[in-house]
């Protein structure tokens, strides 16, 4: 159960916070300042890159690796293909992981390197193997960790993620607020050098002050009735998030959505793209997931009785081009079957910006709602 009444608490959620995660989604601009200035003392400004790279291979623990994967991929689009390789080992343990090369990179690739662990003996492997191949490789990890080594060993870019005093007393999630950005953010100055995506200092800025904007917003002495992201957290409470999202840049917000969802709220959810999640899940809709599905509903003891656990369609929209929305059918696919809808829309912006607010406030409502209900 959510305990609603901890939302409007300011210190209460602190005294709950005791993975620091409001206070990573609070600083998240300062992330992305100091991950640009770590990039700058790396050298990647004066970098002086001759052509592109033919592929982008992506490689790193868990969903940090996941999220830095698809954000590249969504904003560098056709350009360049981007891989992620998945690692395998019998747990997810940083020992046990192993990465492999596929048979056809070479010296024409770049090998991206992203972890907020930096001892995964598997990632010094893959490092070595890239080196004899050819390929150019460029890292993000923690200063001082084994894999700063490994990098300097296959001539590669190293550059230390950006991370705050508090967060070395325990491992982080990889769905964390802070960690998304303190990897991402020196990745995309990286290939700002290469002209695979758009990510000038400038814009670098703008996608940090963007994030504080939202952490007005969305942080814990603002009351949940004016709090896009308390109200979110309210609304998931007691139901099956269904995540639809429109536009480019939804997409993957929604995807993240799901992932910290799961890793931090241990709640479960479900996640597809307009217009075809309208086929997807209309059956879901229309079956014993409806909030209509159970007329006696209304009428059940929720006090001695356990709540019936109904879907909630959450729309997530980046603008679409050309004007061309399925947002209109989805209001009325869920209301046609008594599914209450939430909407989140960001402000104006270019990808980047509309990218961070997006991420940013569904990363809020997952640490609400884990605080909130005890997770």
């Amino acid at each position: 159960m959510l305990d609603e009444s901890l939302l409007d608490d300011p210190e209460a959620l602190a005294r709950a916070d005791r993975r620091a995660l409001l206070r990573g989604a609070a600083e998240a601009g300062a992330r992305v300042r100091t991950a640009v200035r770590h990039a700058a003392e790396a050298g990647i400004p004066d970098l002086k890159p001759d052509g592109r790279p033919r592929a982008l291979l992506i490689a790193g623990p868990g969903l940090a690796a996941t999220g830095v994967a698809e954000l590249l991929g969504t904003l560098g689009g056709p350009s360049c293909p981007v891989t992620r390789l998945t690692p395998s080992g019998v747990a997810p343990a940083a020992g046990a992981l192993r990465w492999e090369l596929p048979g056809w990179a070479g010296p024409v690739d770049l090998l991206l390197v992203a972890t907020p662990d930096g001892t995964e003996p598997g990632l010094e492997l893959l490092i070595d193997q890239a080196y004899r191949r050819g390929c150019t490789v460029a890292a993000v990890a923690p200063a001082g960790s084994p894999l700063t080594e490994a990098v300097a060993g296959a001539h590669g870019l190293f550059v230390p993620m950006a991370s705050a005093p508090y967060e070395h007393d325990e491992p982080l999630a990889a769905s964390a607020p802070g960690v998304l950005w303190a990897l991402l953010t020196p990745l995309l100055s990286l290939l700002d050098r290469t002209g695979l995506v758009s990510a000038p200092p400038e814009s670098l800025q703008k996608v940090a002050d963007r994030l504080d904007h939202v952490a007005e917003r969305c942080g814990p002495a603002i009351a949940a009735y004016s709090n896009p992201a308390k109200t979110l957290a309210a609304e998931l409470a007691e139901a099956l998030p269904v995540i639809w999202t429109e536009g480019a840049s939804a997409a993957p917000a929604g995807r993240r959505f799901t992932a910290a969802l799961a890793e931090l709220a241990g709640r479960p959810a479900l996640t597809a793209e307009l217009p075809e999640a309208l086929a997807s899940h209309s059956v879901l809709l229309a079956g014993a997931l409806a909030a209509g599905a159970d007329p006696d509903d209304f009428f059940r003891d929720r006090v001695e009785e356990a709540q019936a656990l109904h879907a909630r369609v959450v729309l997530l929209r980046d603008r679409p081009i050309g004007g061309i929305s399925a947002a209109p059918a989805a209001r009325e696919l869920a209301l046609s079957h008594d599914t209450a809808i939430s909407e989140l829309e960001p402000e104006e912006g270019d990808e980047l910006e509309t990218l961070a607010e997006l991420i940013a406030v569904t990363d809020f409502a997952a640490v609400y709602l884990a605080l909130a209900s005890g997770a």
